[in-house]
């Protein structure tokens, strides 16, 4: 069976009720959940506590550091949501020339796989301490998971946001059982395995293994939507 198949089959599982009609894509948000928890694993355990991908935690944190807790920075919390933001707003300006959906979640997934790329090259030259090194990888890894964001938001797959957990938790408890459960159940699972395996990664061989795994998984979702 091809990768591509297999692809589609498991995007299908995500639909028992055979609603779906976003082919493989379901299945790459998927993998790109995981992304998720692996980028916010490097970044809360080796940047400073700070998320890239989960805003929420940032704003909380933000206010946390201005109320003086010593293990949190403000500047860098301040840096991940404008990071982000950014990466947003890029996505948000490249809709307006890539109307087609399929094309732009290439292009800012492809985009994504290259910023990421470039924070495992920080790493690998120059480490993750110090300030203005930890600043730049946060800059780079916040930007490409706001581009994520906004291209997830905009495709709109249900129950497949990649980054926010909060309302797929509500939705498991609140909502009678049926087949949009399977998806909720299928990305509380891709973020655990992320944020599990980011975080074994990034306290045993180091965060360059962790952004290694990122950008691979990054590159196969790119190629894979291609086909």
């Amino acid at each position: 069976m091809t990768k591509t198949k297999m692809l589609h089959r498991a995007a299908e599982r995500l639909f028992p009720d055979d609603t779906n009609r976003y082919g493989a894509l379901p299945a790459l948000l998927v993998l790109l959940t995981v992304v998720s928890g692996i980028v916010d694993a490097v970044s809360f355990l080796g940047l400073g506590h700070v998320f890239v991908a989960n805003m929420t935690g940032n704003v909380v944190f933000l206010g946390f550091a201005l109320a003086g807790a010593s293990d949190l920075s403000a500047r860098h919390s301040l840096l991940a949501v404008g990071s982000f933001v950014a990466g947003a707003w890029a996505t948000g300006r490249a809709a307006g020339r890539v109307t087609a959906e399929g094309r732009l979640f290439v292009s800012v997934t492809a985009a994504h796989t290259m910023l990421v790329g470039a924070a495992l090259a920080v790493v690998l030259t120059t480490g993750h301490r110090g300030g203005d090194v930890q600043a730049a990888l946060i800059a780079l890894l916040g930007g490409g998971m706001g581009m994520q964001n906004a291209v997830v938001r905009r495709i709109a797959v249900p129950d497949l946001k990649t980054t926010v957990l909060t309302f797929t938790i509500t939705g498991l408890a609140d909502d009678p059982f049926g087949a949009p459960r399977v998806r909720r159940l299928a990305s509380l699972a891709a973020m655990f395995t992320g944020a599990l395996c980011g975080a074994a990664l990034h306290l045993g061989p180091g965060p360059a293994a962790a952004l290694t795994a990122a950008t691979v998984l990054l590159a196969t979702v790119t190629v894979a939507a291609l086909t």
